[in-house]
This record gives structure tokens, sequence and C-alpha cells, in this order.
């Protein structure tokens, strides 16, 4: 059972919510001011004139009761929706993955504060006895009441007011007449007496939080799809402050991940901004992961990030989350002897976090080419595009016959002095390998002839160096060219 966060004690708000012009719900600075249920509209406005009157709205009550069922589903696959603003949640097989009752208990209080409401627990063995007990916890404004041994949930039900039933609400002015106020004092009355007076709904309630009935739930279904949408509440400017609101949307869609054992891989966030004759088309946000994700934290981060990023060009007024690119949901492996340096999700979650924080564009990718000159030899791609794969026989991962490769290409190869015959960087620069040729590209303008050698200088600095070689078109030609000075160029540094 839950409550809007305003009507909590510690929100110290006088307000209340009115139906048909008179009070169904109350705050508890309201009822302090002497405000009680029932009460017109008048009278709340004569014993507190700040109040804050709120009409009830019926509809919007069942879209935030089902959104709040939507996100408890990462805690349990069966959910359901009861009367009085309640939930049901069968938690007997979660308890050992979250860590036992309290612990879990402090992740559905986290949950529904974020989403904007307080809750008041019930825990027994039966459905109907915890609904019973999250009634009066919040009747009493209490966090929560609990019976987990079933030997003790008899005991503890004959002491709660007989009001709690929802089935006893026609009969209870009769009841209360001959000293019934009890439900152990309900329990104890004729059976064929009580059900000619008060109906069988009763005693099939009854029975029900006592164990001795089954019960009988229409658990929640999550959609094929995942869209939601929520009115904020005033126009907001600062794409930071629209975070909170896209928290609650980023809950509910983590609650139908789990529900549907699924990984988003693409999520577009929609910033809703003015409607009707001035209409602005909506911002959208695009996030993309390395890796399909589920988890509310990790998606998170991403979230901030991107919008941390945007310059809102008009007021939002809504958002909307969509998720795209959904797949089924891998279970996680779990080794005796872990990788060092993190596992593989980890490095995919960082590249996650890195696209959402600089842009797609700024986080790249070596993609091979087949070609021997080393400028053409790589191009650099998206860290996300898949599309483009290396060509045939051509791998990211060098072979150990491979000639040696500097780890740092120069954009533009830089000419180099020549100094007694030596190419000169700073100082001589002594050869420490052979020529490797390179010979290659007669198909295009870029045809190159080249010998490369790995070089070191006086402070142990080892380059990369080629010498320019241009074939020669006669006898002559090439008699002066073996007179002429060699161009040396300086292509890669080594690490």
């Amino acid at each position: 059972m839950f409550r809007p966060r305003w009507l909590a004690p510690e929100a110290g708000l006088v307000s209340v919510v009115l139906e048909q012009k008179r009070v169904t719900a109350l705050s508890a600075a309201a009822q302090a001011a002497g405000v009680r249920a029932g009460m017109r509209q008048g009278g709340v406005t004569m014993l507190a004139s700040e109040a804050l009157c709120f009409q009830r709205d019926r509809a919007r009550e069942q879209a935030a009761l089902h959104s709040v069922a939507l996100s408890l589903l990462q805690y349990s696959p069966q959910v359901a929706l009861a009367q009085d603003a309640s939930v049901l949640l069968e938690v007997g097989a979660s308890l050992r993955l979250f860590g036992g009752i309290r612990a879990l208990l402090r992740r559905l209080r986290h949950t529904l504060a974020l989403l904007g409401f307080t809750l008041a627990t019930g825990c027994a063995p039966t459905a109907g006895a915890a609904w019973l007990l999250a009634r009066h916890a919040a009747a009493r404004r209490r966090r929560g009441l609990q019976v987990l041994q079933p030997h003790k949930l008899a005991a503890r039900l004959d002491a709660l007011p007989l009001n709690l039933l929802a089935a006893a609400a026609p009969c209870l002015e009769l009841l209360h007449g001959i000293a019934c106020c009890r439900l152990g004092e309900l329990r104890r009355l004729p059976r064929p007496g009580l059900q000619r007076r008060c109906g069988q709904a009763l005693l099939n309630e009854l029975d029900q939080a006592y164990g001795r009935l089954a019960e009988l739930h229409d658990w929640v279904v999550a959609a094929p799809e995942f869209k939601a949408s929520m009115e904020l509440p005033d126009r907001m400017e600062q794409a930071d402050a629209i975070l909170a609101y896209a928290r609650s949307l980023l809950l509910q869609m983590t609650g139908w991940l789990s529900a549907r054992r699924l990984a988003v891989g693409k999520i577009k966030l929609y910033l809703q901004h003015e409607r009707g004759r001035q209409a602005i088309p909506a911002s959208v946000l695009d996030i993309a992961l390395a890796e399909a994700g589920w988890q509310e934290g990790h998606l998170l981060n991403l979230l901030k990030e991107k919008l941390g990023q945007v310059q809102l060009h008009a007021a939002v007024i809504g958002v909307t989350l969509e998720a795209l690119d959904t797949v089924p949901l891998q279970a996680r492996s779990a080794s005796l002897f872990p990788e060092p340096g993190g596992q593989a999700q980890d490095h995919r979650r960082l590249l996650e976090l890195l696209i959402a924080r600089l842009g797609e564009g700024q986080v790249l990718r070596p993609a091979p080419q087949a070609d021997h000159r080393p400028e053409v030899a790589n191009r650099w791609l998206p860290v996300l595009d898949k599309a483009a794969a290396a060509p045939a026989g051509v791998t990211e991962t060098p072979s150990a016959t491979a000639p040696l490769r500097p780890g740092w290409l120069l954009p533009q190869a830089q000419p180099l002095e020549m100094r007694r015959h030596k190419p000169y960087y700073g100082s001589p620069l002594t050869l420490l390998t052979p020529a490797e040729r390179i010979e290659t590209g007669w198909w295009d303008p870029q045809a190159e002839a080249r010998d490369y050698f790995v070089a070191l200088d006086e402070r142990h600095v080892q380059y990369w160096i080629y010498r320019e070689r241009q074939p020669a078109q006669s006898k002559d030609e090439a008699q002066a060219e073996s007179q002429a000075e060699p161009a040396w160029f300086l292509h890669g540094v080594f690490g």
C-alpha cells in the first residue's frame, strides 16, 4: 500500500484530496489542524486557509498504480493490483536474491520514493493477511507490520480492528452493535447466522486472510513493447531537472525488462514541448549501448550523461521513454577464476559511458584494410558501428610474424634533414633493421615505393622512418638518382 509523499507526516503540508467536494484523503498536518474525512471544502478552508486542495482523479490514480506495479516487477514476477491503492507481491522466491526480507523492504521503499510515494507494508504468509496488515500500518501511520511465522498468524490477525475488512463495511454498524470489533471476535460468531446477515463475501475474505481458503489473483502482465510517458508538474528549462522524472520512467522500464527477461540495446527519450497551435517538435535523445543492458544503475548513468549535454531550445512539459532493439537476456556466467582486469561487460559499459559523455563520433575503433601502405591500412570508425567489418584475410590482432609497427603514426610523414649522409632528427639516427620495402598502390594516384627502417637516436628513442624511392624511366635518370641525396621521412614513433 502506498500514498503520495506529500501525504507523509514528514512533508508538513496541509493537503487534502476532494471528491464531490468532500475530503477523501488528508495529510498529517491537515489532521492536526482539525480536518477530518468527509468534511466539505468550506470547512477545510475555515480550519486551515493555507490548505492545498486537490481534486481526485481516478484515471490518474490507476495510471500511477500501474506504474508502481510495473516498477516492482524487477523484484518479483508475481505482482497483482488490489483494492484501496494496494499492490501485492509474492516475494518468497526473491528473498535469497535480495538478501532477506529487510533488505528487500529497503529496496522497495527506495523505489517508491523515487516514484514520489511513501510505502506502508504488510508481510504475511497469505496475501489477504499482508493486505490487512498494510492497511492497519497505513491507518496508524507506521512503516509496516509483518508476521513471518505461520503459527503466529492467527493470533496477530485476531487483534486487528474489524473495519479493515472491505466486505465488512455494509454491516459494520450491526457488528459493532453486538460488541464485535475485532477479527478474533468475528471468527467466534456462528458462521450460518453471520452468512445470512452479512453475506458469503465477508466469510470468504476472512478465510483467505487466515489461510483457510485459496486466493486467486490477476497477475500484472508486461506489454510486448515499452513506451511510457509522464507529464511534468511545471515547465522546465533545465535538462538536469528533468532527470528525476525520467528516472521514474526508467524504473518502469527496468521492471518491464525484468518481467520480459529482455535487455535493451537502444533507448529513446522524447522531451515534449508546446502543443496546440504553437506546437514545437519534441527533442529526441538517442542512447545506444555497446552491449544490451537492463540494470537501472547503468542505464541511469548513461541517461544522466546524455541529459547533461542537452541545450533546450524550449521549455519541457512532458517526457516519454521508449525501449528499442531488445534482445533476450543472457544469464551471467559466474566462473571460479574471474578474468583479470574485469569482465567483458565492464569494458563495454565504460565505452557506453564515454560515448554518452563525449559523443558517438569521438569514441572510435580501428578497422584494418587490405593494403600495405601504413596511411591506408587502417581507418577509424565509431565503436558502435558493426556494419563495416574488416575485409577477408585482415585481422585486428597482428600475428607474431608481422613486421614491427610503431604505436603512434604521424598524420603526415615529416621530412628529415640529412647530415653527413645520415638522417637527422634532433640527433643523428642509427638504422637498426634492414630495409622493409613497400611498393604498392599502382592502381590509384597514391602509388608508393618506400624502404622502411627502425632507427634509434642518441636518447634511445626509436622511430619508424623510410627512404623514398622513385622508379627511373631511363638510364640517365637512374644514374642521376644514384648520385642524388635520398629523401628521408619520419612516419612513426615507437612507445
